[in-house]
């Protein structure tokens, strides 16, 4: 008995060692903070991405400048619930060469309420943008009819702190989708 208790034991240390790691980034926004969870064993590229924006201290400026909710949206027949973050310009110098599409078939990270997923135009064009989840989003998953190209976009992690945040900043004054005043992202730093 004692030699079954001692090998599973030694089984629960050795698998628990071969756990994927998670890193985890601290999103401080003037309101308060969001910790989003990121997961490289399943969309390396997309959070290597991610991380090199976080770690160059890329984000510097960034913001969180857009909100789509039910009621802004009236020309999509596919309507979603997010907020979107970033350097907001498409040209900005402190933007990255765009990276390779990850879709959601590829990765298994569905668009679930809070995740964190890149925002694009065709597949291959992502960069710094980021958006993150409002409810369950399943139109921006692989074969999802929000986006025509059918690719849908490349999901890389999660909200595990914050989603009230989140929420307020959906809520936030805005003309049409674009928040008015664009809500300052102060720092984004790798949790130790």
């Amino acid at each position: 008995m004692k030699k079954l208790f001692l090998s599973l034991t030694l089984a629960v240390f050795l698998l628990a060692g071969c756990a994927p790691h998670h890193p985890q980034v601290l999103i401080k926004t003037e309101k308060r903070e969001i910790v989003v969870e990121l997961y490289p064993d399943k969309a390396p590229v997309t959070v290597a991405n991610f991380l090199r924006y976080v770690k160059e201290g890329r984000f510097k400026g960034a913001t969180f400048y857009r909100t789509v909710t039910m009621d802004n949206q009236p020309d999509n027949n596919i309507k979603i619930e997010v907020i979107q973050g970033g350097l907001y310009d498409d040209n900005h110098p402190q933007a990255l060469p765009p990276i390779k599409h990850e879709t959601t078939k590829q990765t298994g990270i569905l668009h679930k309420d809070g995740v964190i997923s890149m925002a694009r135009n065709k597949p291959g064009t992502a960069t710094g943008e980021f958006f993150i989840c409002i409810g369950d989003q399943p139109s921006l998953d692989y074969g999802g009819k929000r986006n025509p190209d059918g690719q849908g976009f490349a999901a890389f992690g999660k909200v595990i702190k914050g989603m009230d945040l989140v929420h307020k900043i959906q809520q936030s004054p805005a003309d049409g989708q674009w928040l008015k005043p664009r809500i300052k992202i102060l720092d984004m730093a790798l949790k130790e």
